[in-house]
């Protein structure tokens, strides 16, 4: 018998913090449930994830709950009970949460995790997953795992970029295919006195897609829980992460306004 479809999964990596990935990640997640496809959403920052804070969700389960049932009960394992829908604005997605507490963030096998993503891979077409700012076990699992790596950079100060360039080089230097690893700038309009050439020359590339700097629309997302994909306001940033996603899935945007009116009801049927 064919292995069963899985689903895509895109990583959204830093080598340094407060570059934006997890807003990013929560409008990759967004922006695709809004497009018509089952997304669901993983915080892989085990020790300070954000992702439910920032949607404004109080998940009854976590990733170390989902992780302590699947070594209890391999065989009836069901990694979709674990889950925390988000369903505002009628564009549902799922979130694993992010342990609650450290010691259960310290306990987690990579194994486990592992194998709750290949599982969410077959319930699932896209898996997005956020993650912390480092090299860790489990982000190397996750990027082994993972179909697109988007790769986060800002240009504000000499010191993230150098941090960029290390990333850069040591996640190529895991021989991953180039096309897996997509270069994103952030906030590419800040006040800053670094030529955007001159960091694509050190890089040795251009950036993938470049966003645009909207600090008061990013806060305005957080504090009101919304991804801004889902906001009726315009913004320059949103329309960017839009076309981000766009290039991802090779849907231009134009092909899918009409379907977000006919998707509200898919999640709920997936639970039945």
């Amino acid at each position: 018998m064919a292995d069963a479809r899985r689903g895509t999964v895109i990583t959204v990596f830093s080598t340094a913090s407060a570059v934006g990935k997890t807003l990013i990640g929560i409008n990759m997640a967004a922006e695709l449930a809004k497009q018509g496809f089952r997304v669901c959403l993983v915080d892989l920052d085990l020790q300070f994830g954000d992702v439910c804070n920032y949607l404004q969700l109080q998940p009854v389960y976590t990733l170390a709950d989902a992780a302590k049932a699947l070594e209890q009960e391999k065989e009836n394992f069901n990694v979709q009970q674990f889950l925390t829908t988000y369903d505002r604005y009628d564009v549902p997605f799922g979130v694993m949460a992010a342990p609650l507490k450290l010691e259960e963030a310290y306990n987690l096998q990579t194994s486990d995790i592992r194998q709750i993503i290949l599982q969410l891979q077959l319930k699932f077409d896209f898996v997005v997953i956020d993650t912390a700012s480092t090299f860790s076990e489990v982000n190397l699992m996750a990027m082994e795992l993972s179909t697109i790596i988007s790769f986060m950079g800002i240009v504000d100060f000499i010191p993230t970029i150098k941090n960029m360039k290390s990333g850069s080089d040591t996640i190529r230097g895991l021989g991953y295919d180039t096309n897996k690893i997509r270069m994103i700038l952030n906030r590419s309009n800040s006040k800053t006195r670094i030529d955007l050439q001159d960091v694509e020359q050190l890089l040795g590339e251009e950036f993938y897609h470049v966003l645009p700097n909207d600090f008061g629309t990013a806060t305005r997302s957080i504090k009101t829980g919304c991804p801004l994909v889902l906001d009726t306001k315009p913004s320059p940033l949103k329309t960017e992460l839009r076309n981000l996603v766009a290039r991802y899935t090779g849907r231009p945007l134009e092909e899918v306004e009409e379907k977000s009116e006919s998707n509200s009801s898919w999640f709920s049927k997936l639970f039945k």
